[in-house]
């Protein structure tokens, strides 16, 4: 009997000799997909993110397929390698790729046993090569034949790296979930430090992470991830790589985490888009220049970009703080009343359009968005649909009016749930559009002393339109700086007519506007549309001394290696769009309407001390609401409004530009001051009007018209013929372009 029983085992034992050593033949003839050399394992080249760096070095971001930033052996704390050689291969200095005793188990269990979840045979280097190449089905052979190719592959690496090197590889190479990859990308995710600053415990926390990337993930279940790295401390003392009592005290330590998730929680993931769609075209024009292959997602770029970091947190902060109030206050307004019938109307056409009409009662768990932090709820489409509807959308961008460099950029509230650019949406200017045509008039020779007739009139050619002043005061005449400080609507209209309409429209388009202006009377209050970025450049024109200057977000694209792929040259501007003189005298009534005009919030409510210069806009129906602001050394425009203009607060004392934009930049600069190591960065005066100049300036703002004056007056009531006059020179002039055009590129 026993003879028998021993002479089975030995077939048993032969058969399964010669099942291996086939198996292993098979594969290292490659009957089962190619094999690595020494030299190509030599050659493993691990995708690297690219990283986004803001002016200060701080990371923004990355653009990766796989989010990976490589580290060398020495970024890697003691404590976490023994984390690690504790619990996944204790012999890990002893053997030379594969463990006997391991690979003895994943024999019998994994091979002989078919057991796919027997594990603990395979060594640190052995899981490498699965990190490196991964995994292929086989069918019922995928286990050992996996196995069999890790174990070969793991002992070329052996050969061809040092036991250190093989460490750090492992470690750049472990998917951590969350499409993370390696330590160190793990250690920002999840602790927001380097590597090279974990503690014990934390170690702990990502090493226990290998065994299930889900199952043991710190965020998602705490509890699991408690568990598993008391078993990874245990492992280390069992071990002597720690005493009993730094086990016992790191064990009692709670999970504790600073998530940051860059791509959806980060400081400025509008701007990472713009800074993709921008690099990507850098990097495509170098490869194409110079026959390179340099891959943003793959080859761990490195991008410096113009943001300043504390600029942004402050702007992001004042988002919070100011649109959260304004947020509350817009959707109690249609709560009730006719704000709320005209709402109920809306979201009617929103279920028509989408047709879910049939639907509108039907509830569905969807996530809200909630400022600091996003909820659940339990909601029907219709009132999901109100909610969104309603939503306040703001953009702002900061800009050096100097060099072009953006310093902030914010482009909505935001990025996962509205992910449109609000900084790239065009909306009526409105009053913000002013200084714009007082700029021409002073570059046609008007001066801030010029008086500007602010009588009532009617348009009888235009619908009997009538422009009304904010306060319904007409008769008599402002000085043309004090018609702008005061942002009277009637000596604009009449100032509009005065300039000419070909000269405003040649001033918009050197301010580099790409929409077309009407040559209708309503243009001079602003009804043109613009963006957060073309009014950023316009007013920059005033700021800097009357040069178009173009934004600047990309400083250098290097690689890890420091090669330069694009470096920006910081010039000053050279492009003269206004007379010196016109953009001082502009800077000087826009001061005076921050100290006493519609900004004068931002020294009374915000405690600015420093040099301001700045406008209010407020469209129609209060449906948007913009705020300019400048000095020397930074401009700030905001703009607040629903995604459509059928949403809007209906008075002024919510949605005035004054009340809903402005609050936005006063926030900002209020910080900015307050901020020892911004403030000198940010805030720069103005320089001193020369005496003469000040003269110039010196009128009163309004006079009374004489009896004669007012029967000498022009009817203002019939303006077809300049209307018409001033759009048949805009054709003509377009004509000429269109010939222009026309001649270069003719056809045979």
């Amino acid at each position: 009997m026993l003879k028998k029983l021993f002479k089975y085992l030995f077939i048993a034992f032969v058969v399964g000799c010669l099942a291996v050593g086939t198996l292993i033949g098979a594969v290292q003839l490659n009957l089962f997909g190619y094999l690595y050399t020494e030299e190509e394992l030599k050659g493993f080249k691990n995708e690297n993110a690219s990283l986004i760096l803001s002016e200060d070095g701080k990371t923004l971001g990355k653009i990766f397929d796989e989010n990976r930033t490589n580290i060398s052996f020495d970024d890697l704390p003691e404590h976490l390698i023994n984390a690690l050689i504790a619990t996944e291969d204790v012999r890990y200095f002893e053997h030379k790729g594969v463990d006997s005793r391991g690979l003895l188990r994943v024999l019998v269990k994994s091979i002989i046993m078919q057991k796919k979840s027997a594990g603990g045979g395979s060594t640190i280097s052995q899981q490498l090569v699965k990190n490196m190449y991964g995994r292929k089905n086989f069918g019922f052979l995928t286990m050992p034949v996996n196995k069999t190719k890790e174990a070969i592959l793991a002992i070329r690496i052996e050969n061809v790296y040092n036991k250190q090197e093989i460490l750090a590889l492992y470690f750049n190479t472990i998917p951590f979930g969350e499409n993370i990859y390696g330590i160190e990308v793990a250690s920002r995710r999840f602790y927001n430090k380097n590597v090279n600053l974990l503690t014990l415990d934390e170690s702990a926390v990502l090493v226990g992470l290998l065994k299930a990337n889900t199952y043991y993930n710190p965020r998602l279940y705490p509890e699991h991830s408690f568990d598993r790295k008391n078993v990874v401390l245990a492992q280390m003392a069992k071990y002597n790589y720690i005493t009993s009592e730094e086990k016992e005290n790191a064990q009692a330590l709670p999970i504790k985490l600073d998530y940051a998730n860059l791509s959806s929680e980060g400081v400025a993931n509008y701007f990472l888009e713009y800074i993709k769609t921008n690099s990507r075209e850098l990097v495509e024009y170098y490869n194409k220049s110079n026959a390179t292959d340099w891959d943003l997602k793959k080859d761990g770029l490195v991008i410096q970009t113009t943001l300043n970091y504390r600029l942004q947190k402050h702007t992001l902060n004042a988002f919070e703080k100011h649109l959260k109030k304004m947020q509350r206050f817009l959707r109690k307004q249609y709560e009730s009343g006719t704000s709320r019938l005209e709402l109920d109307e809306l979201i009617r056409k929103e279920l028509k359009r989408k047709g879910l009409t049939e639907k509108a009662q039907s509830y569905s768990t969807v996530e809200l968005f909630n400022w600091s932090d996003s909820k659940t709820d339990s909601i029907s489409v219709s009132d999901s649909i109100s909610y969104y509807i309603t939503q306040l959308h703001a953009g702002l961008m900061a800009m050096d009016p100097n060099t072009g460099e953006i310093r902030a950029y914010v482009g909505g509230v935001d990025f996962r749930k509205f992910p449109y650019d609000q900084i790239h949406a065009k909306r009526q200017m409105a009053s913000s559009f002013k200084p714009i045509l007082y700029a021409a008039a002073l570059e046609e020779g008007f001066t801030p002393c010029t008086y500007l007739d602010n009588s009532e009139m009617v348009f009888t050619d235009f619908n009997n339109w009538q422009p009304r002043n904010y306060d319904n005061t007409y008769g008599g005449e402002f000085s043309l700086q004090a018609a702008l400080l005061k942002s009277k609507n009637v000596p604009t209209v009449n100032l509009f007519f005065d300039v000419g309409f070909e000269n405003l429209d040649y001033l918009w388009e050197k301010m580099s506007f790409s929409s077309d202006l009407d040559n209708f009377p309503s243009t001079a209050l602003g009804t043109a549309s613009a963006s957060i970025y073309e009014v950023a450049i316009a007013y920059a024109s005033f700021a800097n001394g009357g040069y178009l200057v173009e934004p600047v977000s990309i400083l250098s694209i290097k690689t890890k290696s420091g090669e330069t792929l694009y470096e920006k040259k910081i010039e000053r501007p050279n492009i003269r769009i206004l007379k010196d003189s016109t953009a001082t005298t502009m800077n000087v009534i826009l001061q005076k309407a921050i100290q006493r005009g519609t900004g004068v919030a931002i020294p009374k409510t915000f405690g600015i001390t420093h040099d301001l210069a700045g406008k209010t806009g407020t469209s129609q129906n209060f449906s948007d609401a913009w705020f300019v602001s400048y000095n020397p050394d930074l401009v700030m425009v905001t703009r607040v409004g629903a995604s459509t203009p059928q949403i809007h607060f209906n008075t002024g004392a919510y949605g005035s530009g004054s009340r809903l934009a402005l609050p936005l930049a006063g926030l900002t600069w209020q910080a900015a001051q307050n901020d020892g190591k911004l403030k000198t960065k940010v805030f720069k005066p103005f320089p001193e009007l020369p005496l003469e100049w000040e003269e110039q300036m010196t009128c009163d703002d309004f006079q009374e018209s004489s009896k004669l004056e007012e029967l000498l007056k022009k009817d203002k009531t019939s303006t077809r013929e300049k209307t018409k006059k001033g759009k048949k020179t805009r054709e003509k002039k377009k004509k000429k372009k269109k010939n222009l055009f026309q001649r270069i590129f003719k056809r045979d």
